[in-house]
């Protein structure tokens, strides 16, 4: 048996489509590195150009993928970095002919071997695959949760001829990867795999694991998740951020780099001469990102992160093991993508005095106009959401404004203009004061939208391969060699997620005197989108002097009855439904909150669609600490 290889670096070059090409460039040069990986695609933005690649007027790629491989691809071979990203979309093979074009221009045909993964588009069997079960349910992602309620609509697209379905991509696994690295490929471009498949399939390759090396997996996976969106592991959407020096720290910060060993553990770091921060808490942070709880499933493992531990050993370097995996579900996630009509916001702002008052008159009078011209029943989302709170006693005309956003949805772009119509033909009957922009181009101008369905499909219906190009100087770049993946081997079906309050909890009188402060003096934490649903992960500040006992009481504190008083207005009994689990080792509560996206992405009315505020919204809301708690180190003392 050959012994093990010294552990692989991984640097991730993007976490969306707007990270430039630069970064990917950024990541080859600024030191060592045996492997790129990108994330480029969101649930949405693989859809958002599906009509026009179909219609020839969009070459179905991520152009700043494109921009990162022309600016990379000469350095690349010098250095021998393989370059693995998902930034083919919609037209991975397109992708691949591109880059192998530009080899060719480059003098580095005998240099670069390219190939591309298909497999994920299931459009054309789309119809089938969403054919209702013998009880009558559709493969809906959280069909099998009986607490969770679906919208009403939430498949009306299936009987609507005007709501076309426009994509279906199956998220994919590592091993279409893998196979591509092990017979040579310099360059895998990818379509719709999973986020930390990049990582996973590199990983898999170096060290030469089996695919029922579910334990190892199971650490690629969580070291892929950490670093799969690009700075948010070196001090982007991080929490503590207020901690920090923001032109020393948090400024031209660098993408991050997973160094996983042979067992599957990692550390996460980043290149010494780029700037950010790589810290326990950031790592713990991104760990809690977009979760659904204790197992984080992929099309190649089960990772149950239970017990993930996180340990600083050097500057910028934290340590992160203590992953289980277990075979992976027999489906994996589609995301499906529809014509879900046409939407259109607009808002006008109210200063100062009975601000509520205004409001209601400005909704109470489109409401009247709508129902007048009988045109109700056109519209099927017409949300009048109330953004901010004035100042009391206003130090400024601005601390005195807020704004109220309309948002509508309907079949039609007519409809959406009726809300406007009605808004304006009551325009001079206005409250006092309203205000708003002057350019009417930007108020209620009806834009198609897509709606949203995430389903899932057995990996056996999967028809997924690695293929290559040959390159030769002067010659147009051909499809030479295809490799068929069979679906995994072994598979064990999904058990119900872990939903519990606190064990043996702590009573709360017992942590002494309390103040009333926001969670978040106490607590960081992250929040995001899955689907139609919210996450969120709270650990407690590392600053604070008690953080073992901080712990003890976040875990008491936090319950699932807690999360619902703590949303407020916004908890919405009989739609919504609360997770709650615990990971002791990193000293973690995480919720899941059902429901909170309404039908989530891209057909979402939430101002927050994301999800990504949610967190600290409930960081914001003002509880009873325990005064000891709020005694903080200085942090010099822990960098």
């Amino acid at each position: 048996m050959a012994p093990p290889r010294r552990p692989i670096r991984i640097g991730n070059c993007s976490g969306a489509a707007v990270d430039p090409g630069d970064v990917m460039y950024e990541q080859a040069v600024s030191g060592p590195i045996d492997v790129i990986t990108g994330d480029y695609l969101a649930e949405a933005n693989l859809a958002q150009a599906a009509e026009a690649y179909a219609e020839g007027t969009h070459p179905g790629w991520v152009a700043s993928a494109w921009d990162g491989l022309q600016k990379s691809l000469r350095v690349a071979a010098e250095r021998r970095i393989k370059i693995v990203i998902n930034g083919g979309a919609l037209n991975p093979k397109g992708l691949a002919v591109q880059c192998a074009e530009e080899a060719n221009r480059l003098g580095l045909a005998d240099k670069l071997k390219i190939a591309w993964v298909e497999g994920d588009d299931l459009l054309p069997d789309i119809r089938e695959i969403l054919r209702p079960d013998a009880r009558g349910r559709l493969p809906h992602l959280d069909a099998e949760n009986p607490e969770v309620k679906l919208p009403d609509d939430t498949a009306n697209f299936l009987d609507d001829p005007r709501k076309k379905i426009v994509a279906a991509n199956a998220y994919l696994g590592g091993r279409a990867i893998r196979a591509g690295l092990d017979a040579g490929a310099d360059i895998v471009i990818c379509g719709r795999v999973a986020d930390a498949s990049p990582v996973m399939g590199a990983a898999a390759w170096w060290h030469r694991w089996a695919d029922d090396d579910f334990d190892r997996l199971a650490g690629a996976l969580v070291a892929g998740h950490l670093i799969e969106c690009s700075y948010y592991v070196t001090g982007g959407n991080f929490a503590g951020f207020d901690e920090y020096d923001i032109g020393r720290d948090l400024l031209d910060i660098g993408c991050p780099i997973a160094e996983i060993d042979a067992s599957g553990e990692c550390i996460i770091t980043k290149h010494e001469k780029l700037r950010g921060v790589v810290t326990e808490e950031t790592v713990k942070c991104q760990l809690l990102y977009e979760l659904q709880g204790n197992v984080y499933l992929n099309s190649d493992v089960k990772a149950d992160i239970t017990h993930v531990a996180v340990r600083q050993v050097g500057a910028n370097r934290v340590r992160v093991s203590g992953a289980k995996g277990h075979p992976p579900p027999p489906t994996t996630k589609l995301a499906v993508f529809y014509r879900g009509g046409y939407q259109g916001e607009h808002t006008v702002n109210a200063v100062g005095y009975a601000t509520p008052q205004k409001y209601d008159m400005l909704e109470a009078q489109v409401r009247n106009q709508l129902k007048k011209w009988r045109c109700e029943g056109e519209i099927d989302v017409l949300e009048f959401q109330r953004v901010g709170v004035p100042q009391t006693n206003p130090r400024s005309q601005l601390k005195a404004t807020t704004y109220l956003r309309n948002f509508v949805q309907a079949a039609t772009a007519d409809a959406v203009r009726k809300v406007f119509a009605a808004w304006a033909y009551n325009f001079m009957q206005h409250f006092p004061g309203m205000g708003g922009t002057l350019d009417w181009r930007l108020i209620m101008n009806p834009v198609p939208f897509l709606g949203f369905f995430p389903a899932l499909v057995r990996q056996d219906r999967l028809r997924e391969s690695v293929n290559f190009l040959g390159i030769s100087d002067g010659a147009k770049p051909t499809a030479q060699r295809k490799i068929e993946i069979n679906a995994p081997r072994i598979t064990e079906p999904l058990e119900p997620r872990l939903n519990y309050d606190p064990v043996a909890p702590r009573s709360l009188a017992t942590f002494g005197p309390t103040k009333l402060v926001p969670l978040g003096d106490v607590a960081l934490a992250r929040s995001g989108d899955k689907g139609a649903n919210v996450n969120v992960g709270f650990t407690p500040r590392a600053r604070l002097a008690n953080n073992e006992e901080t712990w003890q009481w976040l875990r008491s504190f936090l319950t699932r009855d807690r999360i619902k008083q703590m949303m407020g207005e916004d908890w919405q009994d009989g739609a919504y439904y609360t997770e709650r689990v615990e990971f002791p080792e990193i000293r973690a509560v995480h919720f899941v909150v059902y429901g909170a996206l309404g039908r989530g992405v891209s057909s979402s009315a939430r101002l927050d669609c994301l999800g990504k505020g949610f967190a600290e919204f409930l960081r914001a809301v003002h509880v009873s600490v325990p005064r000891k708690f709020l005694k903080t180190k200085s942090l010099s003392s822990r960098l």
